[in-house]
């Protein structure tokens, strides 16, 4: 009986595994690709295309060599998915005794994803999950019926367009997302190489999936991003001469209508004109925005800069309708080491002078930053107060000049007061308004400009202190009532090799000329000559 017993036993596992092996001659694969088809077509409310169908009992899968799902005719006629590969993961049960298709997984290897946003911030996802030409079987929902456990991306690549500028390619895309459903949220992973190097990392959960607008998914996860270039990102135009690399760990949730997002993004080597030098020292940026998703506009509920010790405040909006992020804020920097700032001066395009530094003092600046992020200005008004340009002799640049005062200068210059108007923007610095009070030198006033290659164009007025040698000097020189408005002088050159000229055109214009010659023959008949003698030039 016992013998009986085990003689069966083996016939009937004899039977399975031959029915096994010679089920993929029984049953093609290739006979489940309309159910298949249909099914995703039904889900997704688009085409989609399946090559040739292998069957596979030890691995339990279907696979096909490509697979391609077509776009939103409203955003282009190229497929929005194509994988070199597609996996099925079946239940083979089902499969052997009924030839039912339960599909377990679905695993695209190699998938080329295309991600586009309109003008009006619609993206070709949206539509996803939307009545496809032929209606699915329905719950009384009006859902269709539709579980994949497991769903994974491996080795992919995802393009995002959403400007003129072209598309932005994350590599290395490997995705998992588990108990997707249009009834309940899902986790999930995403890991990526971001354009010019980095990486991103997101996990959370996502859903339910809206059948409406498929981009207000519900959505929670925490992001992470590792050395992202900012010039390759494609939000900012390369040519603006933004550059850094950027860490930020953070978080998002949304919705569907608001999405909040909180964390620090820290930048390291910042250059902020195409000119400028990577800054030395990193700047973090610890923020919370809260932003709607139809209006495509978010406000700041936290904003704080930090250079070195100190803190920045930042405040104000921001927009996404255009090609580049749009911003419309304030900065306050009260009271901020001048150390703090001297950093990130090269970023800005401002190269202090060989072998001198900025020491001492403080900065006060209130600051407004308003359009496009590549194309931004920022204007508002600066002070600095007891600061000294270590290194840097702003008395012996302007050679003669210094005599006036009585005092000889110091190889170091001392700045008591500096006030200015300021716009920054891509073509450079205008300050307005700049008044300077110097020790050794007196106080001088004027505007000018930083241009974006470091080129200096200012007009300036130096009221050096009275009595002393100026007196005999202006006696001399026939210059006696014009010295009470001051002497103008041009600084040319560059930041980082300042050149100190006269400016014989304003003394001529303030009727200079007219005193000199009242004063007769024995007088200085070439200007321009005696001015350059007194600041610094050979006397002609």
């Amino acid at each position: 009986m016992k013998k009986k017993f085990w003689l069966i036993a083996a016939a009937v596992i004899g039977v399975l595994l031959l029915a096994i092996i010679a089920l993929p001659f029984v049953i093609s694969g290739d006979q489940f690709r309309p159910a298949i088809q249909d099914e995703l077509h039904a889900t997704l409310g688009r085409e989609v295309r399946i090559g040739h169908l292998d069957l596979s009992i030890v691995q339990g899968n279907l696979k096909a060599d490509e697979i391609s799902i077509v776009d939103d005719p409203a955003f282009s006629s190229a497929p929005f998915v194509l994988a070199k590969t597609l996996e099925v993961g079946i239940d083979l049960v089902p499969l052997i005794f009924s030839r039912a298709l339960h599909i377990r997984s679905i695993t695209l290897r190699g998938a080329q994803v295309v991600l586009l946003r309109s003008s009006s911030g619609k993206w070709n996802f949206s539509s996803l999950g939307q009545a496809a030409g032929k209606p699915p079987s329905a719950r009384p929902s009006g859902r269709p019926e539709f579980t994949v456990r497991k769903l994974r991306i491996i080795d992919g690549r995802i393009s995002i367009g959403s400007s003129p500028r072209g598309q932005q390619t994350y590599d290395g895309v490997n995705l998992t997302a588990e108990n997707i459903s249009y009834q309940s949220s899902f986790p999930f992973t995403l890991q990526a190489r971001t354009p010019g190097g980095g990486g991103l990392e997101l996990e959370g959960n996502a859903g339910p999936i809206d059948q409406r607008d498929t981009a207000q998914t519900p959505l929670q996860a925490k992001v992470t991003l590792k050395q992202a270039d900012l010039a390759a990102t494609g939000f900012i135009d390369p040519a603006s001469g933004i550059a850094g690399a950027m860490d930020y760990q953070g978080s998002v949730r949304s919705d569907g209508k608001v999405a909040h997002s909180e964390g620090i993004a820290k930048v390291d080597k910042l250059r902020l004109v195409k000119t400028g030098i990577p800054a030395s020292q990193p700047i973090s940026f610890d923020y919370a925005s809260d932003y709607d998703l139809a209006k495509q506009s978010g406000q700041l509920t936290k904003g704080e800069l930090h250079t070195g010790k100190s803190s920045l405040e930042i405040s104000g909006g921001y927009d996404t309708h255009g090609v580049s992020p749009v911003v419309h804020m304030k900065l306050n920097a009260p009271n901020i080491p001048i150390q703090d700032i001297q950093a990130l001066l090269p970023a800005l395009g401002v190269i202090l002078p060989a072998g001198s530094s900025l020491q001492g003092g403080a900065v006060n600046a209130h600051l407004s930053l308003d359009g496009a992020i590549d194309q931004m200005i920022t204007t508002g008004d600066l002070n600095i107060s007891n600061a000294k340009i270590s290194g840097f002799s702003l008395a012996s640049k302007m050679g003669a000049l210094s005599a006036f005062t009585g005092l000889k200068g110091s190889p170091d210059t001392v700045i008591q007061v500096m006030s200015s108007n300021l716009r920054i923007a891509p073509e450079g610095i205008r300050a307005d308004n700049l008044k300077l009070v110097v020790a050794d030198v007196g106080t001088i006033t004027g505007a000018g400009t930083i241009g974006a290659n470091n080129a200096l164009s200012f007009k300036m007025l130096a009221n050096v202190a009275a009595g002393g040698a100026i007196a005999n000097i202006a006696s001399l020189a026939g210059l006696g009532g014009a010295t009470n408005k001051g002497i103008p002088f041009l600084i040319q050159g560059t930041t980082s090799n300042p050149v100190f000229v006269p400016d014989t055109g304003a003394m001529v214009s303030a009727g200079v000329s007219g005193l000199i010659q009242s004063q007769g023959a024995n007088q200085p008949k070439d200007l321009g000559g005696f001015l350059g003698g007194i600041l610094g030039k050979k006397k002609r």
